[in-house]
């Protein structure tokens, strides 16, 4: 995000940070078990806020790596009270979120949870509870934060700017306060995969039906998957833990997901190669399933046709036959960018812009000797899974490190320009239902300066 000035009101600057914050899995699902004594911090409308929410907010921030300058307590305060001055509102307005939403983000936060602490056991030994105790704790905490989203997303869903709008948010920032933007490249890439023929299919499923064929007689699955499984989950005898939907590729996910415990799948094919799938365990809407993973083998004649249509696509591109982007949406086996016109994205900062250290080691080694515009001949490389594929790289821009400026980083400025605006419009709603709404705030926090505009507004009890 790009700094703003100092001129400009900073009121709500940071109202999408702790908004985020408080979707992020480490907040919902990271509250110390030991709670301070709670008290009330401030309310608004029929919304609490309690000295509990401030604390949990200002450690996982702490964690995050924030610099506390004496006033963090005091604007995680006053971002939490507009939270739940927008809940208030969300609940008068009968915004609604449906189970489905629910559900899906308690997922979300369990798996993620799940993955930080290495398995359900540890997460149901660290809450000090089941899964689904944990699911309904959680439950009322998720669907308040979705209804504050949606509602602060209707307040600002009408929010656009134009062109004139992003250059003059550019020209009010002081020249000493625009940023710094290291060195970054814009590139492009078509991956071409090696195909697994028609006999290399026959030989990895009999070899996995063979397997398959032992268990069935009584050989125990998680001692074959540690002699045989080529997936790192083959020392733990190719357990994979508990799971919820999403997590699998659909067509290993829509396999296990039927399987009864003890159950083995027959062989299912998927883009990491060939597997054998046995259910361990089932609790509610996840699953524990062990498999052993075999991946396909190349011979030279696979991998010399793939180079041969890798350099024929290429040639096309440089004759100008096919375009760069159309290559990739057509060709390409890289899901993430074929649909963007070969263009990588940053899955970090959300745009098609990388720093070097932010670059895949090998491709920037590639991108480094190639000139801007240059499509570069097909290189070997391995595909996003692992398998063997070949690489078309495009390197459409290389920056120097410069001071912000419109040619060169436009999309960064238009974001900012854009969350200004959104903030500008926030603030105008909440002036207009402070005016309508209960507000009080504890006396411990009267002298926090990041809480004057609610001072104001506050013992004053209004109909909604």
């Amino acid at each position: 995000m790009m700094k703003r000035s100092r001129k400009m009101n900073l009121k709500y600057s940071a109202t999408k940070i702790l908004l985020a914050l408080a979707f992020a899995p480490t907040v919902a699902l990271t509250q110390p078990k030991e709670q301070i004594i709670d008290q009330v911090a401030a309310v608004a409308g029929s919304k609490i806020l309690l000295k509990s929410e401030i604390e949990a907010q200002y450690q996982q921030l702490i964690l995050q790596g924030a610099k506390d300058d004496g006033d963090l307590r005091c604007r995680v305060a006053d971002q939490l009270l507009l939270n739940k001055l927008l809940l208030n509102q969300a609940i008068l307005d009968s915004v609604e979120v449906n189970d489905g939403q629910i559900d899906g983000e308690l997922d979300r936060r369990i798996n993620y949870m799940i993955n930080q602490l290495g398995s359900q056991t540890k997460l149901e030994e660290y809450y000090e509870k089941s899964i689904p105790e944990i699911r309904d704790e959680f439950r009322p905490l998720i669907k308040d934060q979705l209804l504050t989203q949606n509602m602060q997303g209707s307040v600002t869903k009408n929010v656009n700017i134009s062109p004139a709008d992003v250059r003059d948010f550019y020209n009010s920032i002081p020249k000493d306060s625009l940023p710094f933007i290291n060195a970054e490249i814009e590139y492009g890439q078509i991956i071409i995969d090696v195909p697994v023929s028609d006999e290399e299919k026959k030989r990895v499923k009999e070899r996995l039906e063979g397997y398959r064929k032992r268990v069935l007689s009584g050989e125990d699955f998680a001692t074959l998957a540690i002699l045989y499984s080529q997936d790192g989950s083959a020392k733990n005898g190719g357990e994979l833990g508990f799971v919820g939907r999403g997590d699998f590729v659909p067509e290993f996910e829509s396999v296990a997901f039927r399987l009864r415990a003890g159950e083995v799948s027959e062989v299912v094919e998927t883009k990491f190669g060939f597997h054998l799938i046995q259910m361990i365990e089932r609790r509610g809407e996840q699953i524990n399933a062990r498999h052993i993973l075999i991946k396909p083998t190349f011979g030279a004649e696979d991998i010399a046709k793939a180079k041969a249509k890798a350099d024929s696509l290429h040639a096309q591109i440089l004759a100008k036959t096919i375009s760069f982007g159309d290559a990739a949406q057509k060709y390409s086996s890289d899901t993430d960018s074929r649909y963007n016109g070969g263009n990588v994205v940053n899955p970090r900062t959300g745009i098609a812009r990388f720093e070097a250290d932010e670059v895949d080691p090998a491709v920037f080694f590639q991108l480094e000797k190639m000139s801007v515009g240059e499509i570069a001949a097909p290189a070997q490389s391995l595909s996003a899974v692992g398998n063997t594929a070949f690489r078309i790289l495009y390197l459409k821009s290389r920056s120097t490190p410069h001071t912000a400026n419109l040619t060169d980083d436009y999309q960064r400025i238009q974001e900012a320009a854009q969350t200004q605006k959104e903030n500008e419009v926030l603030e105008k709603w909440v002036d207009q239902k402070q005016k309508t709404t209960y507000i009080h705030v504890a006396n411990e926090y009267i002298s926090c300066a990041s809480l004057k505009r609610w001072l104001n507004k506050t013992e004053k009890q209004k109909n909604p």
